[in-house]
């Protein structure tokens, strides 16, 4: 059997520190290494804890919500303009992500690092793969921005979804990634697939109830592909989780699931029997084969129609805003 192992690194969101961030995450890492993982897999926006904060210096919320769980209520028809990021971007050259290109290629394993990304304009939300060498070999920014709410509608959103060939000890693995409200959208695990993704690493920071676990289940099932995601700890918060993506077996239903953490703290490793998994790509019915692409010309269209028209925190109605 040839596994790999991707180790889920839920750990107490920190501060707005990269500095600080850049310790607490190496000591994750090493551990992750000493468990035998081949990927660490931080969680969202790692640099500076995904903290936003208001004029007065408190913090306004340490993670982000969405807003239908926000006490069940609906957040203020217009959010406060000054709601910022806590933390200073860093750049893909920054001494945060060198020194874990460093530790990747020291502990033989690749890491996924996640980080607020300077950029030209507003920063990005940004997950950079490193792999065993230390050599950066994916850089995703997060395609679908929060951009019902500040501060995430103030991103730069990602151009597209890429796939890259990891270089593991026990050979390449095609990866790619998502990051948090991009699992809400069938069409991102459905565009890695397409780019030839076995494994998709996913960085969370919002509650995972029973909606979104299942949700995140039907992308394994549905795309065949072995799902790793990784959320900060805390109460209401964790469920770090992985799905196999084999949902047959014997000609039987079976459960993907690898490994799902509770709300503590933890470096969880998910083992992914990726033999099991290319000879189940192989021969069964979901993925590319039975599609019918011709059907689906609305998926690409950028019309917005009731119920779902929306306005966004600049007042201006959203939709149509990705790249054409």
């Amino acid at each position: 059997m040839t596994t790999l192992t991707v180790a889920l690194l839920q750990l107490t969101p920190p501060g707005p520190d990269w500095r600080a961030n850049l310790t607490l995450g190496e000591a994750a890492c090493r551990r992750a290494a000493a468990l035998g993982a081949d990927i660490a897999l931080f969680p969202e926006m790692w640099s500076n804890g995904y903290g936003s904060a208001v004029p007065d210096g408190s913090v306004g919320g340490d993670l982000y919500r969405h807003p239908s769980l926000w006490d069940g209520a609906r957040p203020p028809a217009a959010p406060r303009p000054e709601l910022a990021w806590l933390g200073e971007p860093v750049s893909r050259d920054s001494p945060f992500v060198t020194r874990f290109r460093e530790l990747a290629a020291e502990l033989e394993m690749a890491i996924a690092l996640t980080y607020l990304e300077r950029w030209d304009g507003p920063p990005r939300n940004t997950l950079s793969l490193i792999d065993r060498h230390g050599r950066l070999v994916l850089t995703y920014a997060k395609v679908h921005t929060c951009a019902f709410d500040l501060p995430e509608a103030a991103l730069t959103p990602g151009e597209g979804f890429e796939v890259c060939a990891l270089d593991t000890a026990v050979g390449e693995v095609m990866t790619g990634a998502m990051i948090c409200y991009d699992r809400e959208f069938p069409e991102s695990a459905r565009a890695l697939m397409l780019a030839g993704a076995e494994i998709v690493l996913t960085p969370n920071a919002c509650e995972l109830e029973s909606n979104r676990l299942a949700q995140f289940r039907s992308r394994a099932m549905e795309n065949m592909t072995g799902m790793a995601m990784a959320n900060y700890a805390g109460p209401g918060w964790g469920h770090s989780v992985a799905h196999d993506g084999i949902a047959f077996a014997d000609d039987r239903s079976r459960d993907t699931l690898v490994i799902e953490a509770g709300e503590a703290e933890g470096i969880y490793p998910a083992v992914f029997d990726l033999d099991a998994l290319r000879d189940y790509r192989r021969r069964e019915s979901w993925g590319n084969a039975f599609r019918r692409p011709a059907a689906y010309r609305s998926l690409t269209g950028h019309e917005v129609r009731e119920p779902f028209v929306r306005v966004g925190p600049d007042g201006v109605p959203a939709g149509g805003r990705g790249p054409a």
